[in-house]
């Protein structure tokens, strides 16, 4: 039984004392890939050493939409450099994380717009998946992704949380992905009642650590080794066995990241 965190940021500060160990625990638990988004230029080299350091763990570049404030334009240009360039510090997986996130501040939502279209196209230049945060702003990156959408445009909704009118817009862009983490685990979140009504074949797992972890360690520090708990509720949902949630999650994970597997 093998599975993929296909979001997380272990690259973080608040991994610094312990990250061998944490990497360790996840693979005890089958987690054989970990695939980190970055977040800004401050976090590159912490994410490039641990790409270079282990053959499990893969990076994506991309600009995260509250990083999109001040100089975010020079952000940008990092981004491109290290997705364009030939000096990448990896050969990156995806573009992101990337999006749209309204909910802590609003003042630059003109320029988040600015960089998503940016990124989307690059994105689809190098034949790429992106990987969407969105926050507080479903309707409002629906309008954007709604002009961008072609048969290039692909990845995964990553922490999704939506209604199912919500998720059902996102799949019928074609080939998109819904990443499920801890919140799925919450008692009164209703994430719950929309999977359930959605195919396995549109999900992927993710724990986006260090937040959100799921149940019972609500509230501490995340890590990838609870994606298992994740994946132990979906089993539940859906009434099929762990083996199998790993196995059909695996393979949509490859669908996106691994397309040569």
């Amino acid at each position: 039984m093998k599975f993929t965190d296909t979001h997380c940021h272990i690259y973080t500060e608040q991994f610094d004392g312990d990250r061998d160990q944490i990497i360790e625990r996840a693979e005890q638990e089958g987690v054989t890939r970990f695939l980190l988004p970055s977040i800004d230029a401050e976090y590159i080299s912490r994410l490039s050493g641990l790409v270079a350091e282990h053959k499990d763990i893969y990076g994506m570049y991309g600009l995260h939409p509250c990083s999109v404030k001040e100089g975010w334009q020079e952000e940008l240009n990092r981004v491109e450099a290290q997705l364009f360039g030939d000096k990448k510090t990896f050969e990156p997986i995806a573009v992101g994380e990337i999006g749209m996130d309204l909910y802590w501040d609003k003042s630059f939502f003109k320029e988040q717009v600015e960089a998503l279209i940016t990124q989307v196209n690059w994105a689809k230049q190098l034949n790429l998946p992106i990987v969407i945060h969105v926050r507080d702003a479903f309707n409002e990156i629906f309008e954007v992704l709604d002009d961008l959408n072609d048969e290039n445009m692909k990845g995964v909704f990553h922490c999704f949380t939506g209604n199912l009118e919500q998720a059902e817009h996102v799949l019928n862009y074609g080939d998109f992905k819904l990443g499920i983490g801890g919140v799925l685990t919450f008692k009164n979140a209703g994430l719950d009642k929309v999977i359930e009504q959605l195919d396995l074949k549109h999900l992927v797992l993710e724990t986006d650590s260090p937040y959100l972890a799921p149940h019972p360690n609500r509230g501490k520090r995340n890590e990838p080794s609870y994606i298992k708990l994740v994946a132990q509720k979906l089993s539940e949902i859906k009434g099929i066995s762990i083996e199998e949630i790993a196995r059909i999650t695996e393979e949509n994970t490859n669908s996106v990241f691994f397309p040569n597997l």
